[in-house]
């Protein structure tokens, strides 16, 4: 078997690395675009640190701080829009998976013209604004990915943008701008990076080095559950201290690694339905599913799935269904004929083919119908 591994973004972490590095910036150009939504990014401190480290070196930027959770097309195009008319030549996205998702997609569409048509088909350009990226969230990963998924109103999901353009050129890992997020984004994003990491397991496209990290973060990511399960019983982010938050952080990031290499599986084909008709949470919708999935593959390929449950201490997929039951709480509701639709959805993607146990329609329906069981 032949792998290849690829991640060229250099990530640079520690406390307060944005300011700190503040020269790394001017190898990116002369003028920025920060890519932000409308709040977090103010209230964390990490758009500040930001402009302090360019204004330290003289680099003027201009701010697009109108992502959305799930950004749009037209946002992204709106983005790059107001990069061109600006003159920018680099683009800088603070936030969680939605601002980094957004900043990809502005970056590609700043420096070539593609039309909206064309979008996910991937006949692009070698031509790309560099990127350097700040995340404010552990889940997502997108700092390390070479994927930009937005909302797909023609197709009623969302879509990714999959191309090495989009790795960032740099990466500042800094769990400071972390530690006031509440609870729940809290587990929804921690859950999200174990999502990744799991499936990169469960990938066609798995290989030793993705395994390796993909064990690493989930092992990190179960260690802080206990202070999951405790901050939702107190019901404050207090219960988190700052080693755990660099703890998921990092755990985050490793688990993006893995998706570079491996894609997802249907687990996020299955989501994607429950983020966009329901409104729920991308890593929740992740999580409602995961263990499901898991549970199938325990009965198809016993050995992948002891291998992926010993990261846990985890002796069957059941105790991973029972504390992700926990974490998530009472789940929504959801009627058969939502089912059946989103199951046929979720079968016609290219998630399936990635999947080492690929499960049938029936399969999709029967988990969607145990995920959200009373």
């Amino acid at each position: 078997m032949t792998n290849n591994y690829y991640m060229p973004t250099k990530v640079i972490m520690g406390d307060d690395c944005v300011v700190k590095n503040c020269e790394l910036f001017k190898v990116l150009g002369r003028k920025a675009l920060i890519v932000t939504g409308t709040q977090s990014a103010k209230r964390n401190g990490s758009e500040k640190d930001v402009k302090t480290a360019l204004e330290s070196v003289g680099i003027q930027y201009q701010v697009f701080d109108k992502v959305m959770s799930n950004p749009t097309i037209s946002c992204a195009y709106e983005g790059a829009s107001l990069a061109k008319e600006n003159g920018v030549d680099f683009i800088i996205a603070i936030g969680g998976g939605s601002p980094m998702d957004a900043g990809k997609a502005i970056a590609l569409l700043a420096a070539q013209d593609i039309e909206e048509e064309s979008l996910f088909l991937g006949n692009y350009q070698n031509k790309v604004l560099p990127m350097a990226f700040v995340p404010t969230t552990a889940g997502t990963g997108s700092e390390v990915t070479q994927y930009s998924i937005l909302t797909n109103d023609k197709a009623q999901t969302k879509t990714s943008i999959a191309s090495d353009l989009l790795f960032p050129t740099v990466t500042f890992l800094d769990a400071k701008y972390t530690v006031h997020l509440g609870v729940t984004t809290t587990i929804n994003t921690a859950i999200d990076a174990l999502s990744h990491a799991v499936e990169g397991m469960l990938s066609v496209k798995a290989s030793i080095v993705s395994d390796a990290l993909a064990a690493a973060s989930i092992q990190m990511i179960i260690d802080c559950t206990p202070k999951m399960l405790l901050a939702l019983q107190a019901g404050s982010e207090a219960a988190f201290d700052l080693e755990q938050r660099e703890q998921l952080l990092q755990a985050s990031f490793m688990a993006g690694m893995v998706i570079a290499q491996t894609g997802t599986t249907v687990v996020h084909a299955m989501g994607y339905s429950l983020t966009y008709f329901k409104g729920i949470d991308h890593g929740r919708a992740n999580g409602l599913l995961l263990g499901e999935y898991l549970k199938l593959v325990e009965k198809a390929q016993p050995d992948l799935a002891a291998k992926i449950l010993k990261t846990m201490s985890f002796a069957k997929a059941e105790q991973l269904l029972e504390l992700l039951g926990k974490l998530l709480g009472q789940r929504e509701e959801i009627n058969a004929e939502e089912i059946k639709f989103y199951s046929k959805k979720a079968i016609q993607t290219k998630n399936i083919a990635n999947c080492i146990v690929k499960p049938t329609e029936d399969d999709l329906r029967t988990m969607f119908v145990q995920s959200f069981a009373k």
